[in-house]
């Protein structure tokens, strides 16, 4: 095995394990009910509010419903799934410019996506405000759409 396929296989792990939890930074920012919603048309599952989860028509997650940690792993997929991601990005898309002299409201986010690569532009700073190049188009705007909400949640796109 050559050092770049190990290489790329240890990275590959290093995002895995932090996948589960960029999942959840990107469910909290689209809101518990449209996220339940997502859950729901895609994979028929169903949130109870004690943090476990039910699958519809399976009867052995009545018994033993499925854990927060299980569902943000194995389940919710915005890393790997246009069908969920672009949900994500047409959000962001839909934040308008905060300025009530506008007589017309204007959008304040604009994503530029490019072969493998991903950037986010912010009109009122004037300038890319979060990117990504992960190699894949995919991945890349995964990328630039969790930098943009862990920096929208911190208050500095706002």
């Amino acid at each position: 095995m050559s050092i770049a396929t190990l290489y790329i296989r240890k990275i590959t792990k290093l995002k895995l394990k932090t996948m589960d939890k960029t999942n959840k930074i990107i469910a909290e920012f689209m809101g518990n009910e449209k996220f339940w919603l997502m859950l729901e048309q895609h994979n028929g599952i169903y949130p109870n509010f004690n943090k476990t989860y039910y699958q519809s028509g399976d009867d052995k997650t009545i018994d033993k419903p499925l854990k927060e940690d299980y569902v943000f792993k194995h389940v919710v997929k915005f890393h790997s799934s246009w069908d969920w991601l672009m949900q994500v990005v047409e959000k962001i898309e839909e934040i308008f410019i905060d300025d009530s002299n506008l007589i017309v409201k204007e959008h304040r986010y604009e994503f530029d996506m490019k072969y493998t690569q991903c950037n986010i532009y912010d009109h009122v700073k004037d300038c890319v405000v979060a990117s990504g190049d992960m190699g894949s188009k995919l991945l890349s705007t995964y990328q630039a759409v969790v930098e943009f909400i862990k920096d929208y949640n911190n208050g500095t796109e706002q």
